[in-house]
């Protein structure tokens, strides 16, 4: 909202130069990935059923509208705002029907799905397990919808919630990534992190078999269902939780405001095991179906992420928090597909608010900046959320947890580090930080 705060003029004031002429169309703006939400948002309560969607073309700066038909009324008034329109077939009615009919017939651990605006389609996932008899079920479904509705393709990894390897912060036998810092309803410090971590076990702490910092609010957690998040509670309220991230190379990225997904948006990640990976987001609204049950209402990407990334940090390089790590498949030497719990959702469902104090979370819109109280102690003493990187050497990390199958979480790199950094190196890379910077006095 504050990157385009005057959008709710923008629209207005191109409808009366339409009236004015109706034959000369602007010539398309420049956006920023921040400004998608605000003018697709407009744009679809403006056009009604022609709007089918929105993405973002970063090459060329320019937010692309999708419409249903060749109205050459709704095609100018989405030029005369500086958009780009994208005339295609399927309506935004028609992909969520065969949504509903994919949740009705396909929901089969080990698929996801999300609506790609690029291609104005569903695309439809399967891991390496989907064989056989539920492969052609699958494939039977996505027939089923129409030509030009969804596509099919298979992954050579396993979909998986990433919640076994990493050393930013230990409960219950799993290991898992501090997403952002933030303030609860009651005003006092809080982290958010993935739902799985937070169902998985009631408090966390900095290092394995350490004291805890943090407990869980139970009541909020969400793991499988309508996302992947946890509320988890610092035990100290004296706690400075600075909004910042850690970046693991001793620099730190300021987080100033919550941003909304937007498919073709360049994003960030950070996480415990594999440090700082960069994609772009791929869809929205995606539904994951896991071993342990299906999760919607998440974001797809192409950045990778490991056993351990749970919970960790997806953000912009301006400092928007967008989204907090939930699973996936691959890594980050083959690559693959993963997914995030928006972060704008998991404020709204627990009442917090990012930062340190700020607006209250109701009133956060995306891209809404908090109050300058939010920065101090952004500079703090890092305490080093799993300093002792090489503790979690133990196999099978997360087994309590059921969220995933395999072994050997020891295995992973050390917090912040990049991939590929071995065992022998975990003593070294012990001093780095893979979370959000906190300190605990």
């Amino acid at each position: 909202m504050v990157a385009l705060g005057a959008a709710a003029l923008i629209i207005p004031n191109a409808m009366a130069g339409q009236s004015e002429d109706n034959n000369t169309a602007a010539a398309p703006k420049t956006f920023t990935a921040a400004d998608v939400p605000d003018v697709a948002s407009q744009l679809e309560e403006l056009l009604g059923g022609a709007f089918a969607g929105s993405y973002y073309d970063g090459d060329k700066q320019q937010i692309i509208i999708n419409v249903v038909g060749d109205n050459s009324q709704v095609i100018q008034q989405i030029e005369s705002v500086g958009a780009v329109a994208n005339e295609v077939e399927n309506s935004t009615e028609d992909i969520k029907t065969a949504e509903a009919t994919l949740k009705a017939d396909a929901s089969i651990p080990g698929t996801a799905w999300a609506v790609d605006p690029k291609t104005n389609e569903i695309r439809v996932t399967a891991d390496s397990t989907v064989t056989g008899d539920t492969w052609n079920r699958l494939q039977s479904t996505v027939k089923s919808l129409g030509e030009g509705m969804a596509t099919v393709k298979k992954s050579e990894g396993t979909f998986k919630t990433f919640a076994e390897g990493g050393d930013a912060i230990f409960g219950g036998g799993a290991r898992c990534s501090l997403g952002f810092n933030v303030t609860n309803s009651e005003g006092n410090p809080a982290f958010l992190t993935a739902g799985h971590c937070g169902v998985a076990a009631a408090e966390w702490s900095e290092e394995e078999n350490g004291a805890p910092i943090g407990t869980v609010d139970a009541e909020t957690a969400t793991f499988p269902g309508e996302g992947d998040f946890a509320l988890v509670n610092y035990d100290d309220p004296a706690t400075q939780a600075a909004s910042t991230v850690d970046t693991g190379d001793g620099n730190q990225v300021e987080i100033t405001q919550v941003g909304e997904a937007t498919v073709g948006q360049p994003v960030i990640r950070m996480g415990s095991t594999t440090g700082l990976n960069e994609g772009e987001v791929t869809g929205l609204n995606a539904t994951v179906n896991y071993p342990e049950g299906t999760v919607t209402g998440l974001i797809q990407t192409n950045v990778c992420a490991e056993p351990g990334d749970s919970g960790g940090s997806l953000f912009t390089a301006d400092g928007a928090a967008i989204g907090l790590t939930s699973g996936g498949s691959g890594d980050c030497t083959v690559g693959g597909e993963t997914f995030f719990q928006p972060v704008s959702t998991a404020l709204e469902a627990t009442g917090a608010t990012l930062g340190e104090g700020g607006a209250a979370g109701g009133e956060q819109g995306a891209g809404e900046e908090q109050g300058a109280g939010q920065e101090e102690g952004a500079g703090g003493e890092e305490a080093g959320a799993g300093e002792e990187a090489g503790a979690g050497d133990q196999a099978g990390a997360g087994e309590e947890a059921g969220v995933g199958e395999e072994a050997g979480a020891g295995e992973q790199a050390g917090a912040g580090q990049e991939e590929g950094i071995g065992n022998e190196q975990e003593e070294e890379a012990a001093e780095d930080d893979g979370g959000i910077s906190i300190t605990i006095p």
